[in-house]
């Protein structure tokens, strides 16, 4: 679909870049020229998934092990990466959600999804969009975002909020970074099914037929995502910025994803929370 190298020459990090479509989305950027840092908290899966793409493509991949949750991790991380060089694209993937009843969620587990989705994000395009300023380098924020951030989403209340402010961030900097070379972009995924987020998600009980209920009659392939956002972050994509592309299928056009749950017995709640407490 690309020219080979539409990235070459672009150093991209990618965070929660050691598996699902973090990984899915590296392994893109590298077959299309670009060196790559993956960064997450298992160091062990990450290096894995490096070894795989070195393996495999032959190019530079790299590994960074951080707990974006802690603005100060990401500060060393970015020290780190810039000894060598700037980075010129920050994918802003890592996350977290999973379904319960708003009521029920105790502090602690709303903030185990508003660390990472939103204050993890907000820490690395800070402290990227920093570096980039003061040396005067061009740089591109693309943000993994959902499409409760136009419809809303029952029972992922604090994913949804997060989401929806770092769409506002998105926006806001957009603005406020542009004058500066720096864009900021977005993609809100539909179903592009994972073996992490089925698991929080989708566990047993939930409608099977979800997929079939898309207006394309299917779940997104990750190669989709993976290409929509290497094109988002090359130079082709130079005139967006601010914007939120929606890659679903048109699925939001029809629902939120979150009314078969409005049938969920309190036996069926009751079992969701035992598992995710053993969890």
């Amino acid at each position: 679909m690309f020219e080979k190298g539409l990235l070459a020459g672009k150093r991209i990090l990618v965070t929660g870049g050691g598996s699902g479509l973090g990984a899915a989305m590296g392994r893109r950027f590298a077959e299309l020229g670009a060196e790559l840092i993956i960064c997450g908290r298992r160091l062990e899966l990450l290096e894995q998934t490096a070894a795989e793409l070195r393996s495999a493509l032959g190019g530079k991949v790299t590994v960074a092990r951080c707990d974006i949750r802690d603005g100060a991790a990401v500060d060393a991380m970015m020290d780190a990466v810039w000894r060598e060089a700037p980075i010129d694209v920050l994918v802003n993937n890592a996350a977290a959600t999973f379904i319960a009843q708003s009521e029920h969620l105790s502090f602690r587990a709303a903030d185990a999804i508003l660390a990472p989705t939103l204050h993890g994000t907000m820490y690395c395009t800070l402290a990227a969009g920093r570096r980039w300023i003061e040396g005067q380098h061009k740089g591109v924020v693309l943000s993994i975002l959902s499409t409760s951030t136009i419809t809303g989403r029952a029972f992922t209340v604090p994913s949804a909020m997060a989401k929806t402010a770092v769409l506002a961030m998105t926006k806001s900097l957009a603005v406020e970074w542009g004058p500066k070379g720096i864009r900021t972009v977005a993609i809100a995924p539909g179903a592009f099914p994972t073996p992490g987020a089925a698991g929080q998600l989708r566990p047993e009980g939930r409608d099977e037929g979800w997929a079939h209920r898309n207006p394309l009659g299917r779940a997104g392939e990750h190669g989709e995502l993976a290409n929509l956002a290497s094109f988002l972050i090359s130079d082709q994509a130079g005139y967006i910025n601010g914007e939120m592309v929606v890659q679903d299928g048109g699925a939001h056009l029809r629902s939120s994803g979150a009314e078969d749950l409005m049938q969920w017995t309190d036996a069926q709640w009751a079992k969701q929370r035992e598992g995710r407490a053993k969890g």
